[in-house]
C-alpha cells in the first residue's frame, strides 16, 4: 500500500516525539514528565504548543494531567494505547514484520559498525547498561535500560543518521515486555545484550551482526504472539 504524505503541526510533532519516548520506555507508567516550562525549553517550543501536544496525548490515553502541588503530566498504565496499537497491527497486514525487518537492517549494520568504531567509553556504557538491566526491579526500569543499550550501540556506530533512524524505528513498537506479563525477560535480554557486547568488544563484526539479528528476531516472535496469538508465531515459522 502506498503511504500517504502528511504534514504535522508543531503540536502534533511534539506529541509524536513524546509518544516515541514512551514507546521506547524512556519514560514509563506512573512517571512524571518534566515540568511544563522545563520540557518546553528542552524541546525548543512555546508552552502553548506543548500544552496542545499534551492534550493530544491525554486524549489518546498516554498521559494524565494532574493539578496541585504534585501536579503535572504523568504517564498512564498505557492500556488504551496498547490496545489501539494491537488493533492497528492486526488491521495493517505485514506492519509488524515491516518494522522488524527495518530494525534488523538498521541495527545489524549498527552492530557491525560499532565493532569497528567503538572506544573504551562506548564499551563502558554498554557494560553499565547490561549491569543495570540485570538489576531491574520493574518494567519501567527494564524498558529504560534496554533502550540505553540499543542507544549506546547506535552511538558507538558513529553515524548520526543511522542513530536517528534506529531511535525512530524502535519508537514505532511498544516494548514487548510490557505486554508479556507471563514472562520474565530480564535474564534472556541480558544474555542477548552480553553476546552482542562481547562481539563488539572483540571487534568481531560478523558475530555482532549475528547476535543482534537473533535478538531482534526473538522480539519479532514475541510481538507476533502478542498481536496474533500462538497462530501468529506458527504462521511466521511455516510462512
Amino acid at each position: 500500500m502506498v503511504r500517504v504524505v502528511t504534514s504535522l503541526t508543531l503540536s502534533q510533532a511534539v506529541a509524536e516525539h513524546l509518544r516515541t519516548l514512551i514507546h521506547r520506555g524512556e519514560v514509563g507508567p506512573g512517571e512524571r514528565l518534566p515540568a511544563e516550562r522545563d520540557l518546553a525549553e528542552q524541546l525548543g517550543v512555546a508552552r502553548i504548543s506543548l500544552r496542545e501536544a499534551l492534550k493530544i496525548l491525554q486524549d489518546e490515553g498516554y498521559v494524565q494531567v494532574r493539578r496541585g502541588a504534585l501536579g503535572g503530566a504523568y504517564v498512564t498504565e498505557l492500556q488504551q494505547p496498547v490496545e489501539r496499537w494491537r488493533a492497528r497491527m492486526r488491521d495493517q497486514a505485514g506492519e509488524i514484520d515491516d518494522i522488524i525487518d527495518f530494525r534488523i537492517a538498521l541495527e545489524t549494520d549498527a552492530a557491525r559498525l560499532a565493532a569497528a568504531r567503538r572506544d573504551r567509553s562506548d564499551l563502558a556504557r554498554l557494560r553499565a547498561s547490561i549491569a543495570k538491566l540485570r538489576q531491574s526491579d520493574g518494567r519501567a526500569a527494564f524498558r529504560s535500560t534496554d533502550s540505553q543499550f540499543h542507544d549506546g550501540l547506535a552511538q558507538a556506530a558513529r553515524n548520526v543518521r543511522l542513530e536517528t533512524a534506529i531511535h525512530a524505528s524502535r519508537g514505532e513498537l511498544f516494548s514487548p515486555h510490557d505486554l508479556l506479563p507471563f514472562v520474565d525477560p530480564v535474564e534472556e535480554s541480558a544474555r542477548d545484550h552480553q553476546q552482542i557486547y562481547e562481539a563488539v568488544r572483540d571487534a568481531d563484526p560478523d558475530a555482532a551482526e549475528a547476535a543482534m539479528r537473533e535478538h531482534i528476531e526473538r522480539t519479532r516472535r514475541q510481538l507476533r504472539e502478542i498481536v496474533f496469538g500462538p497462530e501468529g508465531v506458527a504462521e511466521q515459522t511455516t510462512g
